[in-house]
């Protein structure tokens, strides 16, 4: 058989070609390699050479006042015990090491496997959030960098975790992870923890013990058994399911210790509660909002915070509740006072006690201002043209509204009616209500809304009759920022607590620039000023406390069944006092007359060392004396004048009869004649 010719098996010079080509390819990717090794010993090599940062975890946070005197609150906050490892309960390290990082002593400072599983979730989700941190790295967050949430932030904790590993042991970089790692309550460190939750040192703690503490750094606030219990024993069974199945435990210890007792010592009392404590939980507040930083690197990230506290108003809030509520009880009081001139906080108080209860009243949003509202009206009408001798009707009035639909029916305080028409300083002095709807219905309610929102009351508020009576709640602090403004002239400042923020180098990382609003020209927030002055005049409804003020001040009290309120100020401050019960119950006549003492108190004292100063006049106000009965310019032949002052242009142009007229004024608050001498004299 004749055999045929054989084929070849493709193209020799082809398969010639393909291996030249592998070949070219292998020695690529080994030089390649070899560079990269290199690249990578070099790498290793040179961050083993150099110095980790300065550790940041040591460096208290401190919160200074305004003369810039370290407050206590943060300076003795801290709870911090190191120990050596050895001294720790070998259940806590399994414990701690089997629920953060399995894989502890095997990686080199990263989890290549967590670290994959990471960023395929972050690029799933296009978020930053999830986690992956080996003890390493968390160790060096909390060491040397900020808690944000940063692709920059991430790559440098890699890098200091390798560089940590290349320095240190294992043992010692768990050991010093132990002791720094945050469990709040002010509390670092297994030891320290230890003693807060089980009276005992971190080496004599349980199996239980230490299951149900390594449970709690994950969400200090979430898993704490003082805050919540159930959430830290289901933590504590994740943690021991975790340890048996590193084969650390068995099954029946697991079951054992999860439904041993824990005998949780009680907390102690804040030892940071001592210097204006609501106050400085309002500054933690700011400082997490403005900077979005943790609570532990706030108390311990070597900040300095600069803050407007006033430390002898402080005292002279803090003295003057004390007076007249005490500290225990159900009666509860709120303060909160500032400098109208600059917004800036002076002091603070939340409540009688704060040991018992840190609810913060100063920013409740469920309490009716009453009558205290009502120079949110009396502003608005000065700006459109009313003037202190407006008068209506003091009488049972009905006031339709919603097209008629539904008609508001007011009271004064016991039904009390003079049946005479009344001006606008009567009405202020002595509160009527009456007077007041009037002004708003007429004005437009709409428009003392504006006014509202421009002196920075951002609480709900419904174009209704009532409104003018404050009968939607309304914050103390909004209160007293409103009020502010009146005294500063009708430009209102935004309230401020901090000044700025440093951090441990000294960098400035925040500064206040409080927002500044005009509400209202000069001319009218000083005639509103005169006019509350009345308040603590003969016969008006601070009078009971006139004796107690010992200079000029301006305000407004303000009563519902629930809340009792005294809002005024002096041209150095600024203050909203609140009076009542947490629940709403009705509080008693005596219990009602407790604001304004608080009030006049909290002034004399926090403004001991100023001297007495007259609210400035500005342009555009312009003195006369007019009739009070008339309303009319007053001359010798009206026998019952007072001296009046106006926005220039709506004083009256008419004398009450053809007598000569009386000689006018240099500008001053409406009093007595020989009042205005007076504050002439003081002034001059």
């Amino acid at each position: 058989m004749r055999r045929g010719k054989r084929k070849p098996f493709g193209n020799e010079s082809g398969w010639y070609r393909w291996a030249v080509r592998v070949k070219r390819l292998l020695a690529f990717a080994f030089s390649l390699g070899a560079v990269l090794a290199a690249c990578l010993f070099l790498a290793l090599l040179y961050l083993r050479s150099q110095a980790l940062p300065a550790v940041s975890f040591l460096q208290t946070s401190i919160l200074y006042d305004a003369n810039g005197v370290p407050l206590d609150s943060l300076v003795s906050g801290q709870n911090r015990q190191p120990v050596a490892l050895s001294d720790i309960s070998p259940y806590l390290v399994k414990a701690t090491v089997d629920i953060e990082d399995r894989r502890f002593f095997s990686h080199p400072g990263i989890d290549p496997r967590g670290l994959a599983r990471a960023v395929y979730t972050d690029l799933k989700t296009m978020s930053r959030e999830q986690g992956a941190s080996t003890i390493t790295q968390q160790l060096a967050r909390n060491l040397y960098l900020s808690h944000d949430r940063t692709w920059a932030r991430k790559a440098k904790e890699a890098v200091y975790a390798v560089q940590m590993e290349l320095q240190y042991d294992k043992k010692e970089i768990l050991g010093q992870y132990l002791n720094q790692i945050y469990f709040g309550h002010s509390t670092y460190g297994v030891q320290a923890a230890a003693r807060m939750f089980f009276g005992k040192d971190a080496k004599d703690l349980t199996l239980a013990e230490a299951a149900l503490m390594a449970g709690v750094p994950k969400g200090p606030r979430y898993y704490s058994p003082y805050l919540n219990m159930d959430n830290a024993k289901s933590r504590q069974k994740l943690v021991l399911a975790a340890m048996k199945d590193a084969g650390d435990i068995t099954a029946a210890e697991a079951d054992e210790a999860y439904r041993e007792p824990l005998a949780i010592v009680p907390l102690a009392e804040d030892r940071q509660a001592s210097v204006a404590p609501y106050f400085r939980d309002y500054v933690r507040r700011v400082v997490e909002d403005k900077l979005k930083i943790s609570e532990p690197l706030y108390d311990s990230g070597g900040l300095r915070v600069y803050t407007t506290l006033d430390r002898a108003a402080q005292e002279a809030a803090e003295t003057a509740v004390a007076r007249q509520v005490g500290t225990t009880g159900e009666l509860q009081a709120a303060l909160v006072s500032l400098d109208p001139r600059t917004g800036y906080i002076k002091a603070m108080v939340g409540g009688k006690n704060y040991g018992e209860n840190q609810y913060n009243r100063v920013f409740t949003g469920t309490r009716q201002p009453g009558s205290s509202f009502k120079p949110v009206v009396y502003l608005t009408a000065l700006a459109n043209g009313f003037s202190p001798l407006t008068t209506y009707m003091d009488e049972p009035t009905d006031f339709p509204y919603d097209d008629g639909k539904q008609v508001y029916h007011p009271n004064n305080y016991d039904s009390q009616y003079t049946y005479q028409p009344l001006d606008m300083r009567q009405a202020i002095a002595k509160s009527n209500n009456i007077f007041a709807v009037h002004t708003l219905v007429d004005l437009g309610a709409d428009k003392v809304i504006e006014t509202a929102r421009r002196m920075g009351i951002t609480s709900r508020l419904e174009p209704l009759p009532s409104l003018a009576l404050g009968t939607f709640p309304v914050s103390p602090f909004e209160m007293a920022a409103a009020f502010g403004a009146i005294a500063n002239g009708g430009l209102r400042l935004e309230p401020t607590a901090i000044l700025r923020i440093e951090d441990s180098a000294g960098r400035v990382l925040y500064r206040a620039e409080p927002q500044e609003t005009r509400v209202a020209s000069a001319s009218q927030a000083y005639v509103l000023t005169s006019l509350m002055e009345s308040v603590f005049d003969e016969g008006g409804t601070g009078y009971r406390v006139s004796d107690l003020m010992k200079r000029p001040a301006a305000g407004k009290t303000g009563t519902t069944n629930a809340d009792a309120w005294m809002v005024g100020f002096t041209p150095e401050l600024a203050t909203a006092v609140w009076i009542g019960y947490d629940k709403g119950r009705t509080i008693t006549s005596a219990e009602s007359h407790k604001a304004a003492p608080i009030f006049a108190e909290y002034t004399e004292k926090a403004l001991a060392a100023v001297p007495p100063k007259q609210f400035a006049v500005p342009d555009g106000v312009v003195s006369v004396y007019v009739d009070s009965k008339t309303g009319k310019l007053a001359n010798q032949g009206c026998a019952d004048s007072r001296l009046e002052v106006f926005v220039s242009g709506t004083e009256p142009t008419e004398y009450c009869s053809a007598a000569p007229g009386l000689p006018a004024p240099s500008p001053s608050p409406g009093k007595s004649s020989w009042w205005s001498d007076f504050k002439r004299w003081w002034n001059d």
